[in-house]
């Protein structure tokens, strides 16, 4: 991923912080042609032998890329947080220089690292419990694994296998106007909260204001 210097994003916690609200990964495999899946995953921040955390999660049996996670190859994960295009318009300096263009913010972390396929049940279990509990606990009426049958369940874990992905390198790309001046980071601000342009524009809108007052103090 190309990162210029001004919108890198180098604190781990941040950057776990992006993948545990946004733990839907697309998990890219070379082969002879690169393949790309999207994954839930989930985090385990102190984990891993380079300190950086692992990265566990569960796919089909039947999918082909487990036969190229079964031969040892680095993968690629990719989480996307908010994104938002910016309209030239909403800079202040428009007014005086015309020189401003469109561009488009996001934040996005890059993990790579060699995955290891696991079949142990138990393992299995753990990890769907855990994915589920993550992800129901928020609701009025959350769903449990035990709410199904358990021959029901028993069939879905012979068809499926874990992923195990210790995280050698983890690279986060924050581009939320940090470059522009503090007038025109204010009016990206104002200009998406006025769109109404839903929720990844209103979160976006919030980490330009963070950032900018992070630039003021």
């Amino acid at each position: 991923m190309y990162i210029q210097p001004a919108f890198a994003e180098d604190r781990i916690e941040v950057k776990h912080g992006l993948i545990r609200a946004n733990p839907l990964g697309m998990l890219i495999t070379p082969g002879a042609a690169p393949t790309a899946n999207l994954v839930p995953f989930a985090l385990y921040p102190d984990e891993g032998e380079a300190g950086l955390g692992v990265l566990r999660a569960h796919i089909g049996r039947s999918n082909p890329v487990v036969q190229e996670l079964a031969a040892g190859v680095e993968c690629l994960v990719v989480f996307q947080g908010p994104e938002a295009y910016i309209s030239p318009s909403w800079y202040a300096s428009k007014a005086s220089t015309h020189k401003v263009v469109p561009t488009w913010n996001f934040t996005m972390v890059q993990v790579r690292g060699t995955a290891r396929l696991v079949e142990d049940a138990s393992w299995l279990q753990h990890q769907i419990r855990s994915l589920t509990a993550q992800h129901e606990s928020g609701l009025a009426e959350p769903w449990e694994v035990d709410d199904a049958p358990v021959e029901f369940i028993d069939g879905l874990l012979r068809a499926i296998v874990g992923i195990e992905i210790p995280i050698a390198s983890i690279k986060g790309k924050w581009k939320v106007s940090q470059n522009r001046s503090n007038a025109d980071m204010a009016g990206v601000v104002a200009g998406l909260r006025s769109e109404g342009a839903g929720d990844s524009a209103e979160a976006m809108a919030a980490l330009v204001a963070k950032r900018l007052s992070l630039k003021q103090d």
